[in-house]
């Protein structure tokens, strides 16, 4: 089927919206052509296509590329209370997602690549293969037992693009460059949870010190950020370090303080194309003055700050969600981290670029949420408005407002630290390889 989006703006890493209309032509799963609105360019392409087009009025909404979520938890296998595969999927629709990542940490590990496929195959079924495309990292060591690294052997970056062990470190350092050794060999990039163990130990005891009433809360929360601070930045040095000598390309997850930007834009000066980092929205718009519990831990204003200039001089390549739902029970008991990939775009459109404050517009948050991450999981012709690329596309409602309400979450994990705040801008399309897959006010999806 073709697809005629009409009356939009465009937006992408290198386009900004602008005054004129657009319309943009879709044949099959590639963008045909975008052409400034023409009557007649539109009747004569209508002609053409007969009764195979379906035709969308844009109603001066912005079409931008689909967005990539280098960094989610399904939580499936093992932990389908909080999210299942399938209500990861629909959730990260509803944000304007058309490719994710998914983490390993799960039960049992994904460690193998049967393991992995399957969780792929099983992604494929989601609206009868037309849904997001799905990546399924695999951990560094076998198990997260911090030693057996002989599943790295002969990956396929192509089927396996990245390797973490998202939610914990490699804490021997030996172990982590054997790693990386072998990650070299293959191009798959490594994506590092940069906390050095024993600090990010000794600042949950004070944090839990703190909870049991055994000292002020205040003095517990301050104890408690210095060692986490320091697992950050110990680490991030370290796996920049060892990837430099295994010659291997690593990525930052999660990047919260100024220490790690530091290395990290060191890094990529030193070694430009194989270093890259991440950063999450509520590290983006939020400070350490919410009180919420995540990992990393929401930073200072000062570093906060120090985030969004590095997401503005490059040092910062992509954002990514850190999705991470939970149950309430376990949200109860402090479990780290919060469903956001249904508010990611809204919150980073809201706070960096709608609010004006940061000198941040539409393209530079397009290249972040698409093009970058598109190049770091070294997918071809993926995240620009561009002749000949994939057709996984968002129509994006700027001017709408939208109070934040979890209870309406397609995702299982119905928290988030933006409940009752009011963002601006909605996704109301999604396009997948050139199918409709999403549009507002359409049934349920499934």
């Amino acid at each position: 089927m073709n697809i005629l989006i009409t009356n939009i703006s465009l937006a992408d890493a290198e386009k900004k919206p602008d005054t004129e209309t657009y319309t943009c032509h879709i044949e099959g799963d590639i963008i045909k052509d975008y052409f400034k609105t023409s009557s007649e360019k539109e009747r004569d392409i209508i002609r053409k296509s007969g009764d195979s087009i379906h035709i969308i009025d844009g109603n001066r909404q912005i079409l931008m590329p689909g967005f990539i979520d280098m960094h989610a938890h399904f939580r499936e296998p093992g932990f389908l209370e909080k999210e299942e595969i399938f209500t990861g999927l629909k959730a990260a629709v509803k944000g304007g997602y058309t490719t994710v990542v998914l983490m390993p940490n799960t039960k049992p590990v994904i460690s193998s690549l049967e393991a992995a496929k399957s969780n792929m195959e099983k992604a494929a079924f989601f609206m009868d293969g037309c849904g997001p495309t799905v990546f399924q990292s695999l951990s560094i060591t076998k198990n997260f037992d911090g030693e057996t690294i002989s599943h790295l052997e002969n990956l396929d970056k192509k089927l396996i693009p990245l390797v973490t062990e998202d939610g914990k470190e490699v804490a021997s350092s030996l172990v982590m460059f054997r790693a990386m050794e072998k990650c070299a060999k293959s191009g798959i990039l490594v994506s590092c949870h940069s906390e050095d163990p024993e600090m990010a130990k000794e600042g949950n005891i004070w944090r839990k010190k703190g909870l049991r009433g055994e000292i002020p809360m205040e003095e517990a929360l301050e104890k408690a950020e210095f060692f986490l601070h320091c697992a950050e930045d110990l680490a991030s040095t370290r796996n920049l370090y060892l990837a430099e000598k295994a010659d291997a390309r690593v990525h930052l997850a999660h990047v919260s303080t100024k220490e790690s930007i530091s290395a990290l834009a060191i890094a990529k000066k030193e070694r430009p194309g194989m270093v890259s980092g991440e950063a999450t929205p509520h590290h983006l718009c939020l400070n350490s003055s919410c009180n919420e519990f995540v990992n990393p831990p929401l930073r200072s204003e000062e570093n906060r700050l120090a985030l969004i200039e590095a997401l503005k001089d490059g040092t910062i390549d992509a954002i990514a969600t850190d999705h991470a739902p939970h149950t309430p029970k376990d949200k109860a008991e402090g479990a780290p981290g919060f469903s956001g990939i249904e508010t990611a775009f809204q919150a980073c459109y809201t706070e960096l670029v709608e609010s004006g404050k940061y000198g941040i517009d539409l393209s530079l948050l397009s290249q972040k949420f698409s093009l970058a991450p598109a190049k770091l999981l070294g997918l071809e012709k993926t995240g620009l408005i561009k002749e000949g690329w994939q057709a996984d596309l968002v129509l994006f409602d700027r001017e709408t407002p939208v109070t934040v309400n979890p209870d309406s979450f397609l995702s299982k994990g119905k928290y988030s630290p933006l409940a009752g705040k009011t963002l601006k801008g909605k996704i109301t399309a999604v396009i997948k390889k050139g199918r409709l897959i999403f549009q507002e006010n359409q049934k349920e999806l499934t």
